[in-house]
C-alpha cells in the first residue's frame, strides 16, 4: 500500500482510526451476551492459508477436500490473484460451523483469523518511502454487536494473546507480505502468467496438492533441496507453507530464495520450445489430414 489516504463508505462499520498494540479497546464476547452467535449468522470470512491448514487438520480432511466442501474462490484484484472465502449455508449468510445457541462455534479452537480478531481488522501496509511493511489495527463496530457496551477494557496486545492469534500471525504475516509486495510492485512485475496464479493458489491454499507437486521429479529437476529438509516438508504442513511463500517470492518477484539446479531455467525454456514445436507439428499434421479428407469428399461427390 502506498502512502495514500482513502475514504471509507459512509455506512462502513470500520472506524477509520489506525490503532497499535498499546492502545485499549472496550469489548467482551461471552455466551451470556444478548448478541451471542449473531456475527456467525452474518458471515463473510476471507481465509488465510494457515486458517485452512488448522481447519483441515482438525476435520481430518485433505486441503483439496476442505476447499471443495467449505470454501468459495474469488479474485482479490484485477489480475486475478486468487483468494478463498468460507462458504456459508445454502441460501443464507450463516456460517457452516455454527452449532446450537448454547454451543456456538463448533470449531472454536481452530476458528479462522478473522473470527479471532473480531472486532478488530488487521491492516498490513507499506509506505512508499519505508523499507518494511507495518501492521496496524482498526475497530469494527456493527449494530448487532453488543460486545462494545461491555464493561471491560484491555490493550490490543492483551486481546491478541487472549484470542491466541500469535501463532496465526506468525504464518499470516508472510502471506500478507506477499499480497502487499504484489500490490506495491504494480507494473514492475507486469501481468502474472496463468501458471503462476495456479501455483499461488496451490502453494497458499491447497497444501496437500502442493506437496505432490513438491515431491514430483519435475520440481527437483529445477530446485536443489537438502535431503534433511525434504523429509520435513513432506511431513509438516506449516513448514511446507513457509517454503511455498519462499517459492512464490522467487517465481513472482525474482528473489533468490531457493537454490536452483545449474542452467535449470535455460533447460526449461528449451523444453518448452520443444513442446511448442511438437504441438505445432501435430496441429499442422492434423490440418493436412483434414484437408486431404475434405478433398477426397469433393472428389467422391464429383464422381
Amino acid at each position: 500500500m502506498s502512502d495514500e489516504t482513502f475514504e471509507l463508505p459512509h455506512n462502513s462499520p470500520v472506524l477509520p482510526a489506525q490503532l497499535d498494540v498499546t492502545q485499549e479497546i472496550q469489548f467482551n464476547c461471552h455466551k451470556g451476551i444478548s448478541c451471542f452467535n449473531e456475527c456467525c449468522k452474518q458471515s463473510d470470512i476471507t481465509l488465510t492459508p494457515y486458517d485452512i491448514i488448522r481447519m483441515k487438520q482438525h476435520l481430518g480432511m485433505t486441503s483439496s477436500e476442505f476447499l471443495q466442501k467449505y470454501t468459495l474462490p474469488f479474485k482479490m484484484d484485477h489480475q486475478g490473484v486468487p483468494g478463498v472465502k468460507l462458504k456459508t449455508r445454502e441460501d443464507s449468510s450463516v456460517c457452516q460451523f455454527l452449532g446450537s445457541q448454547e454451543e456456538g462455534c463448533t470449531i472454536y479452537e481452530h476458528r479462522p483469523t478473522a473470527c479471532r480478531y473480531y472486532p478488530l481488522g488487521v491492516l498490513t501496509m507499506k509506505k512508499a518511502d519505508e523499507p518494511e511493511d507495518k501492521t496496524q489495527y482498526c475497530l469494527i463496530e456493527e449494530d448487532h454487536c453488543m460486545g462494545h457496551k461491555e464493561d471491560r477494557r484491555l490493550t490490543i496486545a492483551d486481546y491478541r494473546k487472549e484470542q491466541k492469534v500469535l501463532d496465526y500471525d506468525q504464518y499470516n504475516r508472510e502471506y500478507y507480505q506477499l499480497i502487499v509486495k504484489k500490490r506495491t510492485a504494480g507494473p514492475a512485475i507486469g501481468q502474472i502468467p496463468e501458471m503462476s496464479l495456479q501455483l499461488f493458489f496451490m502453494a497458499c491454499f491447497d497444501i496437500d496438492r502442493f506437496r505432490k507437486f513438491f515431491a514430483s521429479e519435475s520440481f527437483h529437476k529445477n530446485y536443489i533441496i537438502p535431503e534433511s529438509q525434504k523429509q520435513t516438508l513432506m511431513e509438516n504442513d506449516e513448514a511446507l507453507l513457509k517454503f511455498g511463500f519462499q517459492l512464490l517470492r522467487q517465481v513472482l518477484f525474482g528473489e533468490k530464495t531457493i537454490e536452483m539446479v545449474e542452467n535449470a531455467v535455460e533447460k526449461r525454456i528449451e523444453e518448452r520450445k520443444e513442446v511448442i514445436e511438437l504441438r505445432k507439428k501435430l496441429e499442422l499434421e492434423k490440418w493436412r489430414k483434414e484437408q486431404e479428407a475434405a478433398q477426397r469428399e469433393v472428389t467422391d461427390d464429383d464422381h
